[in-house]
């Protein structure tokens, strides 16, 4: 479906530094090792509890970090042309930092919005011999999966124009925040997929913000601080009966979790 998101990506300079953490925390598993992506940098995957793939993880090389490159969530939204959604980027004014490569899985791009916020557009190659496969690992409501999508950045209005004008999504509905500040949801053909808000951390950098749910958001809090990440934000209740905690990972990537209360 075209501007789903379709694969998400952990870009961290160690994944074997990270690996237990995000066990402890949802039962994901990183493998010891991996092959190599287009840029010739390891490549894992990382295995949900149901035995699906949620995503990739890059290894960050020494020369990635030298240019500025720092541990981070980044998303895959799929389009229909990745040469014509990069021309209309451009024009949007974001910016291209991969030029459209062709891998086994697809073609793609990695770009960012007019504020900074990384991403890949991609054209996926189904599976052979399963021509209507689609993409699975975002899911609202099923333990493993990436169950939202937020934006937060100091200029909703315009990043709103950006992403319905090059993915098609169109804005579902609006939360009152406190200050002032807005909270639109989004939607893909119907789904809603996450939302854009104006409540940007002030001096952090405009990125894309995922919530992987979990079984026991109490649980998944306790892990975090046992296996050396960070909480920053802890056990806030949100629409659904969800409750939600920010955190970082031990290399210091930002990432999100949601999910009920333990008994």
């Amino acid at each position: 479906m075209t501007g789903m998101p379709i694969w998400y990506e952990l870009m961290t300079p160690d994944p074997a530094a990270v690996a237990s953490f995000y066990k402890a925390v949802g039962g994901w598993t990183i493998p010891d090792g991996g092959g190599r992506s287009a840029n010739g940098s390891e490549y894992r995957m990382m295995i949900r509890p149901d035995g699906g793939a949620l995503g990739g993880v890059l290894t960050l090389s020494e020369e990635m970090a030298a240019h500025g490159t720092k541990p981070a969530w980044v998303p895959y939204f799929h389009v229909a042309d990745v040469d014509a959604s990069i021309e209309a980027l451009k024009a949007a004014g974001g910016a291209m930092h991969m030029p459209a490569t062709d891998l086994p899985v697809g073609r793609m791009a990695m770009v960012s919005d007019p504020q900074g916020a990384p991403f890949y557009m991609m054209l996926p190659i189904p599976p052979e011999g399963d021509p209507d496969a689609k993409s699975d690992v975002f899911d609202q409501m099923r333990v493993g999966h990436v169950a939202w999508n937020e934006l937060n950045t100091d200029d909703a209005p315009g990043q709103e124009a950006f992403y319905t004008g090059l993915l098609g999504w169109t804005i579902s509905g609006e939360m009152p925040m406190p200050g002032d500040n807005t909270y639109h949801f989004l939607e893909c053909e119907g789904t809603g997929i996450g939302a854009i808000g104006s409540m940007k951390p002030e001096g952090a950098p405009t990125m894309w913000q995922f919530y992987l749910r979990v079984l026991d958001i109490g649980a998944a809090q306790a892990a975090v601080e046992a296996t050396g990440g960070k909480v920053l934000n802890g056990l806030h209740e949100v629409p659904g009966d969800d409750v939600i905690i920010i955190a970082t990972d031990p290399a210091g990537a930002r990432v999100g979790f949601v999910g009920k209360k333990g008994e």
